[in-house]
């Protein structure tokens, strides 16, 4: 069965709270690595913990929430096996998942309803990578050496 990490900040929390009963409508088991309340906390914090978790491999994919889904998609992809890709809509989510193989969803919790998120959500699950030329592409990810 897969297993999903679940990361959020403050801003994120109600909206990550939301994921989880999306996920167990879908009997898609999850980890949780925070924030675990609406307090004011640091989206790094939290997006470090799911990013070291893919790195390591000890999981294969991921959501996370802030405020915009800038700055904890930005932390995730400091890590060389995240591929965290911003959705703010269904389209973003079909494309992110086909054409770059995201393996973090992130979401802007301040910008985007519950309702819209159930639909990105379902768009990003229900699809896969393509491979082919977007396989090319995201092999061109990592910095080259020189």
């Amino acid at each position: 069965m897969k297993k999903v990490g679940l990361c959020s900040d403050h801003a994120g929390f109600d909206m990550k709270e939301h994921v989880k009963e999306w996920l167990k409508g879908r009997g898609i088991d999850y980890v949780d690595f925070g924030t675990y309340s609406s307090d004011s906390c640091d989206y790094p914090d939290f997006a470090h913990k799911l990013g070291r978790a893919i790195q390591d491999g000890e999981l294969q994919e991921g959501i996370a929430i802030c405020g915009t889904g800038n700055g904890i998609s930005m932390t995730l992809n400091k890590y060389p096996k995240v591929r965290a890709g911003l959705c703010w809509n269904k389209e973003v989510a079909r494309l992110v998942r086909q054409h770059n193989n995201a393996n973090v969803l992130a979401l802007p919790g301040r910008f985007i309803s519950l309702y819209d998120a159930d639909g990105i959500l379902a768009e990003y699950f229900d699809k896969e990578f393509e491979g082919g030329r977007h396989q090319r592409r995201i092999d061109k990810i990592p910095i080259p050496e020189s």
